[in-house]
């Protein structure tokens, strides 16, 4: 609203300075005329005045065709960007739906081979092994997913809610002869320390099945991974393989992992933002304003 507003300021301003700017030139050559010997006759005044009219005629029209077509740039501009973000929305809900049926389709047996694993984000996969609990690492600060309430608040600047970790935890897989890591889920940081928990730290086999995911970008301000502290901010696969001994190989466990008394799983977001119809809206509102303004001015000659 505040873009809004601030082109049709800037819209009226243009067209009502070039009014005033023809007013004043005209106001200028007629008394600059009147020290030139040509006005000495009674008549003098009348003359100048009419050569005057005259010439800010021609500049005024000179500068209105200009200044027409010119102006004319705002709302096709305008409604360009609008068609854009029509687009755009189009191709994110059909990003979210492509994500929506990778995180539900079939698992399917954990490839081991690394290029094919950079084709599986978001993939389910299967896993059969054990935990190693003696090396567990902790994402944080995290706030549990709830795909509902992230949707809903899209685009705000905060959000309420509690805090804590997500639990990565080395997992020995039986059937393949290597370790992987697992996030194996949320705890709110009163459960974050293993023997607040020891109800969920299960010692026997287990199967997961879980996401495939990749390694993380370090975004802008936010803060380093504190190895020696174990406490980490984003997926850094070399490093977290580094210091646990597996594959740099991730899995989000999905909720119906989760082992009772242990972290929650089903922690992985695929809630995308998509604001666009809002942008959609702003865009095309410019366009039929400043189309409105512009036919006013110049095509019903209506002073705006």
């Amino acid at each position: 609203m505040y873009s809004l507003k601030s082109l049709l300021v800037f819209y009226n301003r243009t067209i009502g300075t070039s009014t005033i700017q023809r007013n004043v030139v005209c106001i200028k050559r007629a008394f600059s005329s009147q020290t030139s010997p040509v006005f000495k006759r009674a008549d003098a005044r009348s003359i100048g005045w009419r050569h005057c009219s005259s010439t800010a005629a021609k500049t005024a029209s000179g500068e209105d065709s200009f200044l027409k077509w010119f102006l004319l740039l705002i709302p096709a501009t305008t409604f360009g960007l609008g068609t854009w973000q029509v687009k755009r929305r189009q191709w994110k809900l059909q990003l979210i739906d492509e994500l929506a049926k990778l995180t539900s389709a079939e698992p399917i047996p954990l490839p081991v081979d690394p290029h094919e694993l950079q084709q599986l984000e978001y993939r389910r996969v299967r896993v059969r092994g054990r935990y190693d609990h003696g090396k567990e690492l902790y994402i944080l600060p995290r706030s549990p997913v709830d795909p509902e309430k992230e949707a809903r608040e899209a685009g705000r600047l905060s959000s309420s809610g509690e805090t804590g970790a997500n639990v990565v935890t080395p997992f020995h897989c039986t059937d393949l002869g290597i370790s992987i890591l697992v996030n194996r889920g949320y705890v709110p940081k009163q459960k974050v320390r293993p023997e607040t928990r020891m109800k969920g730290q299960v010692e026997g086999e287990v199967e997961v099945v879980g996401v495939v995911r990749l390694t993380e970008q370090r975004r802008p301000f936010m803060p380093n991974n504190d190895v020696d502290r174990n406490r980490w901010h984003y997926r850094d696969l070399d490093a977290m393989s580094a210091v646990t001994g597996a594959e740099s190989i991730f899995i989000d466990a999905d909720f119906e992992s989760t082992i009772p008394g242990g972290p929650i799983g089903g922690q992985t977001r695929v809630t995308l933002r998509n604001e666009h119809m809002q942008y959609v809206i702003t865009w095309y509102g410019l366009c039929a304003a400043t189309s409105y303004m512009w036919y006013t001015k110049f095509i019903k000659k209506i002073k705006v």
